[in-house]
């Protein structure tokens, strides 16, 4: 199969820029999700590839072979985009054949062996103005499956699949994905749906691919704030904080506590940065320490398999913390010291918002 390859590729619509100087190759049989906000340049991306759009400058190479100017047809490309793009003249059936040739009786096994997998083979017969939209999408999703074509592009497939359904598809589709060697390029809004699929995230926004990695070192080695930001539910908890270098380790001064956050180094960061905890590295407790800063618990909502605690630090931060649903001191109006582990700590530089190395921040696992 074919690599795809990406090479500093620009457009521009006016003064929109949802591309600027992208660089990105997908190797055969790789996932890789493209995950950003709304507005960011994920489809127009896709649409480069695909050929409905050219780029104004760069190139894209398939199988080493450039394929700016060239038909859609001509690329070796599966598409399944948002907006369907069913045939209404013909069936389910139809539309996940229409790009096979051979005999009869093996394309009838090919198609009913991916509706299966998808879930729909008992809407085969039906039109697709009597499919309801997840339907659609999985039919969608079907016909740019079964051709195994060299790159397959996928702009939000299980956007309106319903919830018990998207679970579901988030736990099967990487292995049907994988069954070819297509490269695969995956265009999702939501960061759950990116780190359950993907075997890299490229995070998207603004044009400007912000990070490309596994989903495992985007959420605990988050290349920005803007990056660290778009992962995690609740959000990451950002305080701004001058680190300290003293005596060989390294702190900073939270709500007016002094919090330890590991070894200096060799050249300890010493100007304003952003301090970022994650909600679940919060500890929280009814004793006073060193490196414990005082809060007190504004709200406590249980969701599902936590409780989320809104938290007011003595300056009057709030702090998000999640929790057990069993765990102690998740009353209202409780006054309370909240701590983490050195490791749980991230800093970035205020100036560019751009993560700092710390020798002792955890590995990813």
């Amino acid at each position: 199969m074919a690599r795809l390859e990406l090479k500093s590729v620009r457009k521009a619509f006016g003064t929109t820029l949802p591309a600027d100087r992208l660089s990105l190759a997908v190797e055969p049989g790789e996932i890789v999700a493209v995950f950003g906000p709304s507005g960011s340049g994920k489809t127009v991306l896709l649409r480069m590839i695909a050929g409905m759009f050219e780029p104004d400058e760069g190139d894209i190479l398939i199988g080493g072979r450039s394929v700016v100017g060239a038909p859609p047809e001509r690329r070796g490309i599966g598409m399944a985009f948002q907006n369907f793009a069913l045939f209404p003249h013909m069936s389910a059936r139809q539309n996940i054949a229409s790009g096979l040739r051979g005999k009869a009786a093996e394309v009838a096994a090919r198609v009913q062996a991916i509706s299966r997998l998808l879930k729909i083979e008992h809407v085969l017969g039906h039109m697709p103005r009597e499919l309801s939209n997840g339907q659609k999408q999985r039919t969608a999703l079907a016909r740019a499956l079964i051709g195994s074509p060299d790159v397959l592009l996928l702009d939000d497939p299980l956007r309106n699949v319903d919830a018990k359904l998207r679970y579901e598809m988030r736990l099967e589709l990487p292995n049907l994905l994988r069954r070819g060697s297509s490269s695969v390029l995956y265009v999702t809004q939501d960061y759950r749906e990116a780190m359950a699929i993907a075997d890299r995230i490229a995070v998207l926004i603004d044009g400007h691919l912000e990070q490309v990695a596994p989903p495992e070192d985007i959420y605990a080695r988050p290349a920005s704030v803007a990056v660290a930001r778009l992962f995690g539910d609740p959000s990451i908890n950002l305080v701004e904080v001058t680190p300290l270098a003293e005596h060989g380790a390294l702190s900073a001064a939270i709500s007016g506590a002094r919090v330890h956050l590991g070894p200096a180094g060799a050249e300890p960061p010493t100007a304003a940065c952003w301090l970022g905890v994650r909600p679940e590295d919060l500890m929280i407790s009814l004793s006073a320490a060193d490196d414990a800063v005082p809060a007190r618990i504004l709200a406590v909502t249980p969701i599902h398999e936590k409780a989320v605690l809104l938290l007011r630090l003595a300056d009057g931060t709030e702090w998000l913390a999640a929790l057990p649903p069993d765990a102690p001191y998740t009353a209202s109006d409780a006054s309370v010291f909240v701590r983490f582990a050195p490791e749980a700590a991230l800093l970035f530089d205020r100036a560019s918002g751009r993560r700092i190395e710390l020798s002792h921040r955890r590995q990813a696992a």
